[in-house]
């Protein structure tokens, strides 16, 4: 099975703490890079339609991406690679400042034919080149199924009502969107997440996935409503978590169609959170956003359920 990702790359300028006498850091982010990255780190055919500029940070994200298989398929040269200024609090939460435009053009190469699209972030809603992402999402997406995650950068958003609109537009062109409750306060303040997973149900969607940091997760179908702990583990940085969630997910939910997706079992979806949250706290016990391969993923997954208690 193969996955398109379409979205941005972002160089992530991690900042070291004052006073540390340590140096700044240099990781490839951008959130749907990460999942594409993730993909591949997981053995998956994907494909990333992006942009990067010919300079020392787009090389680094180029290799980074190739190291794990991915393809990567240039929608246009920017000036620059886009980059952010990440800052950790002392409990390894991030902020990021964007340096970052988004001129993406035309769509994947001719004679690429994925069966799963995935879309999020920066380059979903941002003009010009978001235009490109959903018009190519919707080229494809009578023949492949589409995920969504928002993953809201604030300062980037523009004005709250029109951003809500844009992303409600992706919402309903996808068939599973995974949201952060970080980013289900910013659209839609002091709802309930449940309430708003139920709305965007109704959009289109068969899926809707809510991550909630230590709290652990959530997954809302019009049949069912399950949620699943977050493995205990010591936070480095979480810088990248949500997108090895997101890329864990892809892999497990690989080659369910459609229909599929909307009878997925509670027994089903609490073992797909499970797998996700392993995979995004191999993700937060190390610096930067390096997910985690098959064989680590699988390691997490079985320590996770004997630390519960659900293996003997």
């Amino acid at each position: 099975m193969s996955f398109l990702v379409i979205g941005e790359c972002v160089a992530d300028i991690v900042r070291a703490p004052a006073g540390s006498g340590a140096a700044d850091r240099v990781h490839p982010g951008g959130s749907p890079a990460n999942v594409a990255y993730g993909l591949g780190r997981l053995g998956r055919d994907v494909t990333l339609l992006t942009q990067l500029a010919d300079d020392p940070t787009g090389r680094l994200i180029g290799e980074h991406l190739r190291t794990a298989g991915v393809r990567v398929e240039a929608g246009g040269a920017p000036e620059r690679t886009p980059s952010a200024v990440v800052g950790l609090d002392a409990q390894g939460a991030a902020t990021y400042t964007f340096d970052i435009a988004w001129t993406l053009t035309g769509g994947a190469p001719a004679g690429l034919a994925p069966a799963h699209v995935h879309i999020g972030s920066i380059a979903a809603v941002t003009a010009p080149g978001a235009a490109a992402v959903l018009a190519e999402t919707g080229r494809l997406r009578g023949r492949a199924t589409v995920s969504y995650d928002p993953n809201v950068r604030p300062g980037l958003m523009g004005e709250h009502g029109a951003a809500v609109a844009r992303v409600e537009r992706c919402v309903a062109l996808s068939d599973l969107v995974k949201a952060s409750d970080e980013d289900l306060a910013w659209l839609y303040p002091g709802e309930d997440p449940h309430t708003v997973a139920a709305r965007w149900l109704s959009l289109g969607p068969a899926v809707v996935l809510v991550t909630r940091g230590a709290a652990g997760s959530l997954a809302v179908t019009r049949r069912e409503t399950v949620t699943a702990d977050a493995p205990p583990v010591a936070v480095v940085d979480t810088v990248g978590a949500g997108d090895s969630f997101m890329s864990a997910v892809l892999d497990t939910l690989a080659g369910q169609g459609r229909e599929a997706l909307g009878a997925l079992g509670a027994e089903y979806l609490a073992g797909l959170l499970r797998r996700a949250g392993a995979a995004a706290a191999v993700t937060v016990s190390r610096a930067g956003a390096h997910p985690p391969d098959r064989a680590e993923l699988d390691a997490a997954e079985e320590e996770f359920a004997l630390r519960s208690g659900r293996v003997s």
